[in-house]
């Protein structure tokens, strides 16, 4: 299983639910350049001015790695990535699980992304000139959770220890990224994670998803926030736990078939 982060984050993120699945599964973990204990020095910015370049970290993980039909779990921007990556080379991934997902984070007239563009230009313009403000504003209203504020100050910690030039561009390709188009492309199935109420990804946007995603599963948890599996991740595991059940089930119903016709 491979496990990549949101925007501000890093692999540690992933520290409440990967033991869920340690026991069965080989864990990749990984920092995003810029972010965790990354080689800042491997930063190109013409190679990541679009999500293509972090989705060809994702391929070549898996070609370094020698991983072939692997479950991949993307959180926030990752699950586009992971998506884009799983486009581009199918046959190193068996299950897509998108957390927390958006393939446009900007409303238009038939589609709602959760922001305005002026809301959108604010943010940035806040970005650049204050990213210690912004982050100290913006983690806690992603994470949600009003009533348990210690979720909201260990988000702005994990972006205030981000590279603040490279999160700058990240999160302008991030959240002015449109990659609607490629989910018609998808050929791997997958599962959508969607919270009930998420400033940056709507339930809408995973009604979206799943609409034009083939072979997609669409669970709405209970959860309020961004990040789920920071405020909840029982639910995220046992999500995740019952759709690649189904799977395997799906899989032996179809091996059993295929050894009668073959007899």
């Amino acid at each position: 299983m491979i496990f990549a982060h949101g925007f501000g984050c890093n692999q540690h993120t992933w520290s409440h639910v990967v033991p869920a699945f340690a026991d069965d599964y080989k864990i990749v973990l990984f920092d995003y350049v810029g972010a965790g204990q990354s080689d800042l020095s491997a930063y190109d910015k013409n190679r990541y001015s679009t999500l293509n370049g972090y989705a060809q970290d994702i391929i070549e993980i898996c070609e370094a790695l020698d991983l072939k039909e692997s479950i991949f779990v993307g959180h926030s921007v990752s699950c586009m990535i992971g998506m884009l990556a799983a486009i581009q080379q199918p046959s190193y991934f068996s299950e897509l699980v998108f957390v927390s997902p958006s393939p446009r984070y900007i409303n238009d007239e038939s589609y709602t992304g959760g922001l305005e563009n002026d809301d959108l230009d604010a943010l940035l313009e806040l970005m650049d000139n204050n990213y210690l403000g912004w982050a100290s504003m913006l983690a806690p209203a992603v994470m949600g959770n009003e009533d348990r504020p210690e979720l909201g100050e260990s988000l702005t910690h994990s972006f205030c220890a981000t590279n603040p030039e490279i999160a700058r561009q990240f999160a302008r390709v991030t959240f002015t990224s449109d990659n609607r188009k490629e989910l018609s492309l998808l050929t791997v199935p997958s599962l959508t994670l969607q919270c009930v109420n998420d400033m940056l990804a709507p339930v809408e946007v995973g009604e979206y998803m799943n609409k034009h995603i083939t072979d997609n599963e669409l669970v709405i948890l209970n959860v309020h926030g961004h990040c789920p599996h920071l405020s909840a991740p029982a639910k995220v595991i046992n999500a995740i736990r019952a759709h690649l059940s189904q799977s395997r089930i799906a899989d032996k119903t179809f091996e059993t078939a295929a050894a009668c016709c073959n007899e």
